[in-house]
């Protein structure tokens, strides 16, 4: 009886290991579909108030989406832990940006996750989130300060990094913080108007190249967070301006939809899904204004981007188990 060589006997690779690196090489890219598909739970929340859908729909995909962000969080701080460093490193790049600030803006939907089950926690989560989010700012503001004058330019992650505070009112103001989500309101506003402005002139004049224009998309999220806000603030009228200015913005990016696809699936396609989920969210709360035509708009809009942003997601969510998205990122790796 022949006996199996030792090399043969121990592969020197698990079946199905997973790729080398992953957890040296996480890409802070993962975070922008996580941010979305928190917003996707949290308009089936909405949902099931406004439209009667099971409210164990979103129960449940908010539930499987904290998982997921923990997961991610915790591959994080193992390549942080390594070389903290490797945080400003990423902060270098487009694609690190957007997902420093999408990692710490998340932390404003799983307070609002929270607010039902365990209000404590929620605001435990939500100040958390403010410091993380002011910190990720200054790395960011460091970061363009030390690197290259044409890194400098305005681009639509300004929103996720200098107006993302905007989001934390959707928690903090069932949390009874309502003086503290007006200041964050008045204080971000004119910062994503000055944003929306430098931005519609650069693009007169340079346009956007293909890889990089779905991140445009990002300049429809803060449309609908201050939609939303302005509704649970109790500035009916904004609020209500805010929903139109929405839809029509919808209507521009249905229209101008191949333009901003142009360049193939990609990391940067995470970028449409928080505004697609926001603005359901929007549409939701400014119904309570007017439900027609708002109420049902949402719930189109609700149906058709859980079935893309889950898609993009998933897609993203691949690419890092494969290791190939922190490659295409250009993610530090320790």
């Amino acid at each position: 009886m022949t006996q199996t060589p030792p090399s043969q006997r121990l592969s020197p690779k698990p079946f199905n290991a997973a790729p080398k690196g992953l957890w040296r090489a996480t890409p802070l890219a993962i975070f922008p579909p996580i941010l979305g598909l928190f917003g996707i739970g949290l308009a089936w929340r909405s949902a099931s108030l406004h439209l009667g859908a099971p409210s164990w729909i979103g129960e449940l995909w908010l539930g499987a989406v904290c998982l997921l962000y923990l997961f991610a969080g915790i591959a994080l701080k193992a390549k942080v832990i390594r070389r903290p460093s490797a945080l400003l490193d990423d902060a270098k790049i487009l694609p690190g940006r957007a997902g420093l600030s999408a990692m710490t803006a998340s932390m404003f939907l799983l307070a609002a996750t929270l607010v039902p089950y365990w209000t404590l926690g929620a605001n435990i989560v939500l100040f958390s989130g403010l410091f993380a989010h002011a910190i990720g700012a200054i790395i960011i503001i460091r970061a363009l300060i030390l690197g290259p004058a044409e890194q400098r330019r305005v681009t639509p992650v300004w929103h996720l990094s200098f107006v993302g505070f905007i989001i934390a009112p959707v928690a903090a103001v069932p949390l009874g913080w309502v003086g503290l989500s007006a200041m964050i309101y008045a204080t971000t506003l004119p910062i994503a108007i000055a944003i929306w402005l430098i931005s519609a002139l650069q693009f007169l004049r340079a346009g956007v190249p293909a890889p990089l224009r779905p991140l445009l998309a990002i300049h429809m999220a803060p449309v609908s967070l201050f939609g939303i806000v302005s509704v649970l603030l109790g500035y009916y009228a904004v609020g209500f301006a805010f929903g139109w200015i929405g839809l029509t913005g919808l209507l521009v990016c249905l229209i101008g939809a191949r333009y901003l696809t142009k360049g193939g699936f990609s990391p940067m396609w995470g970028a449409f899904t928080f505004p697609m989920a926001a603005f359901a969210n929007m549409m939701f709360m400014v119904s309570l204004i007017l439900p027609m035509p708002f109420r049902y708009i949402g719930g189109i809009e609700l149906v058709l981007a859980t079935l893309a942003v889950a898609y993009i997601a998933y897609r993203i969510i691949q690419m890092w188990m494969k290791g190939t998205l922190s490659k295409l990122t250009n993610a530090s790796t320790v």
